[in-house]
Parts: structure tokens; C-alpha cells; sequence
């Protein structure tokens, strides 16, 4: 009701001369909502077929907000970023990228664990269309205005000369205008809304002792080797879980035929079994080792190629702009090759 108020008060009605539109039958539409202290309702037939269209009669509002609802999407990161580390500061561009990264990253999964509707139409009208199977909280339009205009306030103010009050307003402005406008195109509720918020300024005021930290880790001239395991690991991950996404899109692997969590009954360990699981692990490990070596060679000869470095100094790996790369390319390729490569070679070896 709130929601809906708001939309009437900026001059958006619904056009009740539309009619409904086919049903949709995705999964989002089938979950269950909850209401009224946390009891399960499920979403009706006529909420998932009735698509509303909407009249607008103050187009300053329609336009501010569109407008404010753009600067949380990808046209804004993918501008705004880059611009900053090529025109402003690249020590800000980084900052703002981790914390970006870290918020955006949390409130993807907090939206999947909650399972929260968005607001339904009708009595609410939905001005986009493109993120209308997602869950609403919290609102990551919320988050991430938040996160951008408050981490450029807290790197600045102490490296930039200028009135602390004025850089204030204009963070809680930005912040205030994406979040109204997800209000306004009545995508998200209020609740959704200073979730993302609340939760926004608690990953802020926990990480911010870290900031310069992390900073140092990530630009010390001094060699750690930190950087090298990091990247190692964040690329495994990346790898594996490419290899997932590939194993299921493809149908290379079986998916299980009983519903999660089931009971599986440990076989007994005999002599056969044994075999086997070596047999496996050897010819895995054997294909992986191969892999890691082959794309490690090639991928530092394009980059010493590249930064013209002599491929005798063994110093040169170290130097940050071929370390991370060379990490990046070849644990992401080990991480593909053992969860879809190797499968497959036991499979055709006959060995599953």
C-alpha cells in the first residue's frame, strides 16, 4: 500500500485498460512469498499473468528516476569505474571496485537464500521488465549507490581538499535517488530498499579498518607472496565453478534423481574399488599437471612478449602485471580441466 501510494503521489497510475498477458511459467513465479509476520502465501495465477502498463502524469519525476534507476546498473559500472581509474585516481577506481565487488557479491546471495517477491502487479506498477524474475531483498541498486558514494566519501576526504559537508550531501543524494527510484519503478518495497541499506553500512563500517590494508597488499612494491596465493585461489574457484556451469549446461555429468540431502550408503573398501580410485586420481592428476604446465609456459611467454622482458630473469614472474595474469589464466584452466576435462577422460576410458 505504501508502495503503491508513492507511485500515485509522483504522478504513475496504472492503465487499466490493459489487459493480462500470457502466464509466465518460470520457477521464480512458482515460489512462495511471505507476508503478515512471515506466513507462506502463494503468488495467484492472476498476479503471475497480469503484466500492468501504467500512465504517466509528472514527467519530471519519471525522468529523474529512470535516470537514477540507470546509475545501478552495468551502463554506470562500466563507465563510471573505468573513468575514474583513467581520469580521476586509480588508488580510488581500486577501493571502489573491491568494495563494489564485496557488497554486490552479498547481496546476490542474501536475494537467493531470503527468497523475497518483489512487489506484485498489480496494484503496483513495474516500469522494467529485465530483472522481474529476480528476488527483491535486499534491494542491490541500494547497496551498491550506497557502497559508491560512501567509499568515495571515506577515501577522498582525507586525500582530496575539499568541504567534508559537500561531499556528505552529495553521497547521501546519489544514494537516495537510486534508492527511490527502485521505489519508483516499483521494483523493490521500502523494507527491500533500507535492507540493502542497513546492510550496505554494516559491510562499510566492518571492513573500512581494512581498506588500507588491503591497499598495501595490493600496490607494496615489496614482494609478498600473498598476492600470488590469492590469486590462485580466487582463480581455482572462478575455474570450478566454470566447469559446474559447463557440466550442467551441456548435461556431461548425471544429476543426481533424488531430492538433496540423501543418504548414501559407503561401499565397502576391496581390492577392486582401491584400484580404481587410484587408476582415477592418477590419470586426473597426470591430465591436470600437464595442463597447469602447458598454459603457465604459454601464458608467460605471451606476457613477457608483451611487457618485453627477458625470459631468463626469473624476478620478472613476480612483477604484478604478469604474476596475477599468468595465476589468473592457469588455475582458472587447472579448475575447468579437473571438473569437466577429467570426467569426461574417465568416461571414455571407461573408468566411472
Amino acid at each position: 500500500m505504501l508502495l503503491q501510494t508513492a507511485q500515485y503521489g509522483t504522478g504513475q497510475t496504472p492503465n487499466y485498460d490493459s489487459g493480462p498477458a500470457p502466464e509466465s511459467n518460470h520457477p521464480v513465479d512458482k515460489e512462495l512469498g511471505t507476508e503478515n509476520g512471515g506466513q507462506l502465501f502463494p503468488i495467484s495465477s492472476e498476479q503471475k499473468a497480469y503484466v500492468q502498463k501504467y500512465i504517466v502524469k509528472n514527467y519530471f519525476y519519471y525522468y529523474l528516476f529512470r535516470f537514477s534507476a540507470a546509475l545501478g546498473q552495468e551502463v554506470f559500472y562500466i563507465t563510471f569505474l573505468p573513468f575514474t581509474h583513467w581520469n580521476i585516481d586509480p588508488y580510488l577506481s581500486r577501493r571502489l571496485v573491491i568494495i563494489w565487488v564485496l557488497v554486490m557479491y552479498i547481496g546476490q546471495v542474501a536475494k537467493d537464500i531470503l527468497k523475497w517477491p518483489r512487489p506484485f502487479s498489480p496494484p503496483v506498477v513495474k516500469l522494467e521488465k529485465r530483472v522481474i524474475a529476480e528476488f527483491g531483498m535486499p534491494s542491490t541498486h541500494a547497496m551498491a549507490a550506497t557502497a559508491i558514494s560512501f567509499t568515495l566519501l571515506l577515501s577522498t576526504m582525507d586525500r582530496y581538499q575539499y568541504p567534508f559537508a559537500l561531499g556528505l550531501v552529495m553521497a547521501v543524494t546519489f544514494s537516495t535517488l537510486v534508492s527511490l527510484s527502485r521505489l519508483y519503478t516499483g521494483m523493490h518495497t521500502v523494507l527491500d530498499v533500507l535492507g540493502g541499506i542497513l546492510i550496505t553500512a554494516v559491510l562499510i563500517v566492518l571492513t573500512y579498518p581494512a581498506w588500507t590494508l588491503i591497499d598495501r597488499l595490493d600496490s607494496s612494491e615489496y614482494y609478498s607472496p600473498t598476492r600470488a596465493d590469492t590469486t590462485t585461489i580466487m582463480a581455482a574457484g572462478a575455474g570450478v565453478t566454470i566447469g559446474f556451469w559447463i557440466n550442467h549446461f551441456f548435461q556431461l555429468m548425471a544429476e543426481p534423481t533424488e531430492a538433496l540431502p540423501a543418504i548414501q550408503h559407503i561401499p565397502p573398501l576391496t581390492a577392486g574399488l582401491l584400484v580404481l580410485g587410484l587408476t582415477k586420481f592418477m590419470v586426473g592428476i597426470v591430465l591436470v599437471l600437464l595442463v597447469r604446465q602447458v598454459v603457465q609456459n604459454l601464458s608467460l611467454q605471451v606476457l613477457y612478449s608483451w611487457f618485453k622482458v627477458v625470459t631468463r630473469n626469473k624476478e620478472a614472474r613476480r612483477r604484478l602485471e604478469i604474476e596475477v595474469p599468468y595465476k589468473f589464466v592457469t588455475y582458472t584452466s587447472v579448475g575447468i580441466c579437473a571438473t569437466t576435462v577429467v570426467p569426461m577422460l574417465h568416461r571414455f576410458l571407461g573408468l566411472l
